[in-house]
């Protein structure tokens, strides 16, 4: 999927393609979940924030490579949240979301996607650091609340590997597009942090598995965390160190076929993050049955028991796994 070069006139082009959006592509964003103007009167999480903001910075949200050519990654272990997204061809991508930290530098950077814009409503005005899209969506992204942040549009921002092969060699360095990092105001998941729920069950691993990518989770009591494991090897740092969040959701959802297709001609697979659904919430070497709620794009997502009270996470950082409903 490739986005079209805007260079250093990518304002003015942005300017262009709305001012031909048609009434019909403006009504696909509403229908998908995105809106150009904000968020609605009801708030933004399920705590009642109301929509005018957090006074805090945005967000960065960046998309990362998960092929095995594009591992290990570079700046994972200092996300507060980490999406794991189904793609083409039945592999995975991350979404990194940095709030309280900024990394140096993070990468592989890859490609969007529809569903990108939906899961970001969440977050005021985030910022979106990725490379490419197809380009019937670029519309839709130019007219989603928030900043998107390319190599065209940014190119001091980023930069390449040579000791990396492309596609897999291009990294976004934070700091050159942020001034400061948002703070944890800015993190309007819905997540609810504290003490571990009642209940439970023991939990020594838990995998989840898409048609040609796999991960495992193992919990270490050593580091109190989960060590990662993706398609069968331990997921590393760029220095050597496992990579161990310490709360895994396994969100099951729906996820149909987009709109759009790749250049192979296949629709790319829509994840859709806002609705109900079960999920499982791994901490402290335990799994606790919950159910999730995402009322609207402009929305957290709430995680409860079966009484509707809050399961809670640990702290730390969460990797959020899309699990498809079979």
């Amino acid at each position: 999927m490739r986005r079209g070069t805007r260079g250093r006139n990518g304002g003015a082009g942005r300017a262009g393609v709305r001012a031909v959006l048609s009434a019909a592509v403006l009504a696909a964003v509403l229908a998908s979940g995105c809106s150009v103007t904000g968020s609605g009167p009801d708030g933004r999480t399920p705590s009642g924030r109301p929509s005018g903001g957090t006074g805090a910075g945005p967000v960065l949200a960046v998309k990362v490579d998960n092929v095995g050519g594009a591992r290990p990654q570079t700046g994972l272990e200092t996300a507060d949240v980490i999406y794991v997204e189904p793609v083409e061809a039945g592999l995975s991508r991350l979404m990194a979301i940095y709030a309280t930290r900024l990394p140096d530098r993070v990468g592989p950077v890859r490609s969007a996607r529809e569903s990108d814009l939906e899961l970001l409503r969440q977050f005021d005005r985030p910022e979106l650091a990725f490379s490419g899209a197809q380009s019937a969506l670029l519309p839709l992204i130019d007219a989603a609340p928030l900043r998107a942040r390319t190599p065209e549009e940014a190119p001091g921002a980023y930069e390449r590997d040579g000791s990396r092969p492309a596609p897999h060699n291009l990294y976004v360095r934070p700091g050159r597009l942020l001034p400061a990092p948002a703070g944890a105001a800015g993190l309007t998941t819905g997540f609810s942090y504290g003490e571990a729920p009642a209940g439970g069950r023991a939990a020594s691993s838990r995998s989840v598995r898409y048609p040609a990518a796999g991960f495992t989770f193992t919990w270490s009591g050593e580091r109190h965390r989960w060590l990662v494991a993706m398609d069968g090897s331990p997921a590393r740092t760029a220095g050597g160190e496992p990579l161990a969040p310490a709360t895994v959701v396994v969100q099951h959802v729906r996820v149909r076929a987009s709109r759009f297709q790749d250049f192979r001609g296949s629709n790319s697979p829509y994840t859709e993050s806002v609705g109900t659904g079960r999920a499982e919430v791994l901490r402290d070497g335990r799994a606790y049955e919950a159910t999730w709620r995402r009322p609207a794009a402009g929305r957290g997502t709430a995680f409860t028991d079966r009484n509707g009270a809050p399961v809670n996470f640990a702290e730390g950082q969460v990797w959020v796994v899309f699990a498809p409903d079979s």
